[in-house]
């Protein structure tokens, strides 16, 4: 090494390219390097995309059933039994389980510890007064949806937490946090429109209904996202609506294939499915009273049932409201003509207000059977397209949340400076 002795010699530049030689030859060396830009740039593109696609796909798919609950149950759960393993009938439909005598003690118990509560609870003290509803506007819109599908169908809230869940015509729902005005997770999953969501219990979980026939069951994670913990697929047309049981253990979905179906929330069984050979007109939406042994399910063809839970057999046919001590009508409401339906009935919990959604929203004072139900209130449909599809209240009616053939959640209350001082 010591015998090596460094050489300077000057920098030789790198002779041209045969191409940089001429105009022509440097034109397209320049779209060369233009193409290959491009192409590098498309590949990025879609590998972002190929990302996130599979990013939504692990969040959407069912977790893995518990390992208390059997693999039948877990193939049930997940809506992916393959159709040679289902027990069908001499008819040729599935043979469910049925509701059993520990289930149905369980909600025997639940009406009968509920319905002492009922009789015994009092209006409380922190209820919105007549004269604030009086003067309720539009406190805030938020746009949770995509515009190109607008529409939000279904509004449910979870008053303790105040989470707002929507559900809307872009086939997602969103769960949205009134207080930081945030959105806490965007539940994508179904293949068209979502038309009824529902909170559980602690707003750990949500359940969705849509137009492509499936329920989907979502699962609250530490992060804030829901996961899809089951699919199910045992109806044959469009879902319509979601309703969960006082006990938090239970759900029935109801679809315009003319049936409902009572599931288990844990496992996502469907324990029963209820058939009405007598109707021809598929249901539209269904609830649960609130002491949970009488469901109420309305059909398109303007026929609203009563159905005893226990025994799946219709106890009513009725429209209008009733009176279920007695099963007699005893108030009509007519807000609107004939050619504008009336897409939403909410009580408060206090039962001291309701709510009707058309055209627009009308909140009326709730009476005593002979006395007068006095329209209080008539909020505008500030989204222009005079169809109101949810109404909704917030605790202790505070607030009225709305959702219509656009993409923008809407709030009404008092303005902030007139709530403290009704405070």
């Amino acid at each position: 090494m010591d015998d090596l002795v460094p050489i300077k010699t000057g920098k030789i530049a790198k002779p041209r390219p045969v191409q940089a030689a001429s105009i022509p030859g440097m034109l397209g060396m320049f779209q060369n390097h233009d193409s290959a830009c491009r192409v590098i740039a498309r590949l990025k593109k879609e590998l972002d995309e190929a990302r996130t696609m599979l990013a939504h796909l692990e969040r959407q798919a069912p977790m893995p059933a518990s390992t208390a609950v059997t693999a039948n149950a877990s193939a049930l759960s997940n809506g992916k039994r393959a159709a040679e393993d289902d027990e069908l009938g001499p008819d040729g439909k599935r043979i469910r389980p049925g509701i059993s005598a520990s289930i149905i003690t369980e909600l025997t118990d639940c009406n009968a510890a509920l319905s002492q509560q009922r009789k015994r609870r009092q209006i409380p003290p922190t209820l919105a007064p007549l004269d604030a509803v009086e003067r309720y506007t539009q406190l805030n819109s938020y746009p949770l949806h995509k515009t190109n599908k607008a529409g939000i169908l279904s509004i449910d809230i979870h008053q303790s937490k105040d989470f707002i869940a929507t559900g809307g015509v872009d086939m997602n729902a969103v769960v949205f946090n009134r207080s930081s005005g945030e959105i806490l997770s965007t539940l994508s999953g179904h293949s068209k429109k979502v038309t009824s969501v529902k909170f559980v219990g602690d707003g750990e979980m949500v359940v969705t209904g849509s137009a492509d026939k499936t329920v989907r069951v979502w699962q609250g994670s530490e992060n804030g996202n829901y996961d899809c913990r089951h699919v199910l697929k045992d109806h044959t047309a469009e879902v319509q609506a979601v309703t969960v049981h006082a006990t938090n253990n239970y759900f029935v979905t109801a679809s315009l294939d003319n049936s409902w179906c009572f599931y288990e929330l844990s496992s996502g069984l469907c324990l029963a499915q209820v058939e009405d050979s007598s109707a021809s007109e598929g249901y539209t939406s269904a609830a649960f009273h609130p002491d949970g042994l009488i469901l109420g399910t309305g059909t398109s063809g303007a026929i609203v049932k009563i159905w005893d839970v226990k025994s799946q057999t219709a106890a009513q046919d009725g429209v209008k409201l009733w009176d279920l001590r007695k099963l007699r009508n005893f108030r009509t409401f007519a807000p609107y003509d004939e050619n504008t339906p009336t897409q939403s009935v909410e009580f408060d919990h206090s039962g001291n207000y309701l709510a009707i959604g058309g055209s627009d929203i009308r909140v009326y004072q709730v009476a005593n059977v002979k006395s007068e139900w006095n329209c209080i209130k008539t909020l505008p449909d500030l989204s222009g397209t005079g169809k109101i599809n949810s109404v909704k209240f917030g605790a202790d009616a505070k607030y009225i949340a709305v959702g219509s053939m656009d993409r923008n959640l809407r709030l009404f209350g008092l303005p902030q400076e007139d709530a403290a001082m009704e405070s």
